[in-house]
């Protein structure tokens, strides 16, 4: 019995691999120390398959022995996935939770594809206390609204055009989106990058072609 027992546990262990990395907290100011990050990968939908355990970036899964991520599930923290490697590609925005297939992280994209091959923290998301400002055209300019909640259409709150010129984070994190009620491409903005500071829409990420946003949410940590 005792072996039949050990033999179950050691199959089950070499189903599953575990691939950790440890980050050192990081402080900003307004926030005070950052949450912990934890999330789980697996190379097949509904959590099957061989899966991975990460506390910090992975700039390409191939070198992490996964063919491709299927399903996800956060655990801590707030994360930004990419279709490609290095950071490159669509993005998908995670947060805490369980992410059985595709679709469930997408956003309803335009356009089908179940590539995921690199994923980071977004370390300066705060919920609590978000702030951007979106400008009318490109380099801060024409007109400009100040921004600190969630907006499922920007033009229902008084935005008259369905592009945004240009974006200034000035704490936290805001996910974008290319349609109305958060679908469509997501671009991820944060205080951290660019220094806040977004220009114009080939700013937004390489797989951004078009300055078409339509709603905006908070990112949650």
């Amino acid at each position: 019995m005792v072996l039949v027992l050990s033999l179950i546990i050691t199959t089950l262990e070499m189903n599953r691999v575990t691939k950790s990395h440890t980050t050192s907290a990081m402080y900003f100011p307004s926030m005070g120390t950052a949450p912990c990050f934890k999330v789980t990968v697996f190379e097949q939908e509904h959590f099957q398959g061989k899966c991975l355990e990460f506390t910090s970036e992975c700039c390409n899964i191939h070198d992490c022995g996964l063919d491709n991520i299927r399903s996800i599930r956060v655990e801590s923290g707030a994360w930004v996935g990419f279709e490609h490697h290095d950071f490159q590609g669509q993005q998908f925005i995670l947060e805490r939770g369980e992410y059985p297939n595709w679709d469930a992280y997408s956003g309803s994209l335009a356009y089908h594809t179940e590539r995921f091959m690199s994923f980071r923290p977004i370390y300066c998301a705060s919920h609590q206390s978000s702030h951007m400002m979106i400008f009318e055209r490109e380099n801060f300019m024409g007109r400009c609204t100040n921004l600190c909640d969630d907006y499922p259409s920007l033009q229902a709150m008084g935005w008259s055009m369905p592009e945004v010129g240009s974006m200034h984070v000035q704490s936290g994190a805001f996910v974008c989106y290319e349609y109305p009620g958060y679908r469509g491409q997501q671009y991820i903005m944060e205080c951290e990058r660019h220094s806040g500071d977004y220009q114009c829409w080939k700013n937004w990420g390489s797989h951004c072609q078009t300055p078409k946003i339509q709603s905006i949410r908070r990112i949650r940590h």
